[in-house]
């Protein structure tokens, strides 16, 4: 009598070699890099795994009838790989069931018959959709099982159809591809959503710098604007007009340099680390932004002490240029915007105040965010900018604002009180 839980007991443990080979597979496929090259041979070792392991822990149906799942991972492989991977899942699974079972000429016909035909329709099987693949995989198992009984039935005259052999040789066999199918496609689906997914990030963050580049270009060009303005007036000083024309020139190679450093992006440098003179820098940039500032009748007062904080010079005036701009700008019909700065044994504290605007709740909590901005025109860029450079310092940034009563921010830094050698990172 067949003792049936110990045959799907069988089953079961043939299932789960197949299931985690596959599982093996794609894990090794998709998180070693090296692997990917060497696609063909990851197959052959992971669908050979299966193989042996059903041949070694067969189905045993009754004494005269030893059944096994050999066959799936054998026509999955080929399917999937090719001839030549079917070519060497054929050469191990031949030479195993010789070690195994010894000699059988019926085997060997059997599997060159299932090898010849799955391998003749993986080129077409490898151009179908995920339904037509798993149909063709279903019906190709069916009809090489129907093919080798009628192979096992003309060459053996003792050779009995059972009702336990039709079911464990005809029938699970393409029940158990639907599921092997199914599951590789659901991987390889995941696999391409998430190339595609990686992709249209790369693409965001390509649409994310050429704005950046464009507004961070802005900023000196703004400022170029405001000093040839400036020198339409005949009544300058010739030593006025040549402070001016050396501000022009400054700022149009900072333009230059900040597209330097956003193209650098694409082949990125180690970061110049130094020691910054914040009340020195500062003040260079409240020179450098004031002809923007009486532009928009805006003044502008600093009360700053000496300090020093690590950090790369050009960047720390990117960003507060950007924060100084836009208190300016938060300041339509004019004001006053002052810039503090203060100092202990552990941090450097900077305040930018205006008297503008100010921002709703929603619009702190969201300051920094791309292509988020309380301005009509604005890209929320030069925000982001600022945020990650100090963040990139180790520093903070806190922000205080009431409604059209102004806005305070509050930049903390580490303070470094000596100058003795810096190393780059």
């Amino acid at each position: 009598m067949v003792n049936f839980t110990y045959i799907n007991q069988n089953v079961l443990d043939n299932l789960f070699y197949i299931l985690a080979s596959l599982f093996l597979y794609f894990v090794l496929y998709e998180n070693v890099k090296r692997l990917k090259r060497y696609k063909k041979t990851l197959l052959t070792i992971c669908m050979s795994l299966p193989m042996i392991l059903s041949m070694k822990f067969p189905i045993y149906i009754d004494e005269y009838c030893v059944h096994d799942l050999r066959q799936i991972p054998f026509i999955i492989g080929t399917l999937y790989g090719g001839w030549p991977v079917g070519a060497a899942l054929l050469t191990i699974l031949l030479t195993v069931r010789f070690v195994f079972y010894g000699a059988n000429f019926l085997t060997v016909i059997v599997y060159i018959v299932i090898f010849i035909a799955t391998a003749l329709y993986s080129a077409k099987f490898n151009t179908l959709n995920k339904k037509g693949k798993i149909t063709a995989s279903i019906l190709l198992s069916f009809v090489l099982a129907v093919v080798t009984t009628f192979f096992a039935v003309m060459m053996s005259d003792s050779f009995q159809i059972t009702e336990a052999y039709v079911f464990y040789f005809i029938v699970l066999p393409p029940v158990i591809m639907f599921f092997a199918v199914s599951i590789i496609e659901l991987l390889r689906g995941a696999i391409f959503i998430r190339a595609k997914v990686v992709k249209l990030e790369k693409m965001e963050v390509v649409s994310q710098l050429a704005a950046s580049i464009s507004h961070e270009v802005r900023n000196p060009l703004t400022v170029v604007k405001g000093f040839i303005d400036l020198l339409k007036d005949p009544g300058l000083s010739q030593e006025v007009r040549e402070q001016y024309i050396q501000h022009v020139v400054r700022e149009l190679n900072s333009a230059e340099s900040i597209i330097s450093d956003y193209l650098a992006f694409a082949k990125p440098a180690p970061e110049k680390v130094e020691h910054i003179s914040i009340d020195r820098e500062i003040r260079n940039i409240i020179e450098v932004i004031k002809p923007l500032a009486n532009m928009s009748s805006v003044t502008i007062s600093d009360k700053l002490v000496p300090g020093m904080v690590l950090g790369n010079t050009k960047y720390f005036q990117q960003c507060f240029l950007n924060l100084i701009k836009n208190g300016i700008e938060a300041m339509p019909e004019g004001g006053e915007l002052s810039v503090v700065s203060s100092v202990n044994k552990t941090h450097m504290t900077i305040e930018i105040s205006d008297d503008g605007v100010g921002m709703t709740k929603e619009q702190i909590n969201r300051f920094g965010e791309p292509y988020y901005s309380s301005k009509e025109k604005g890209t929320g860029l030069g925000s982001m900018v600022a945020v990650r450079i100090i963040q990139t310092m180790n520093g903070t940034l806190n922000i205080n604002s009431t409604l059209n009563e102004g806005t305070t921010i509050t930049i903390t830094f580490p303070a470094c009180m000596d100058e003795h050698s810096v190393s780059n990172p």
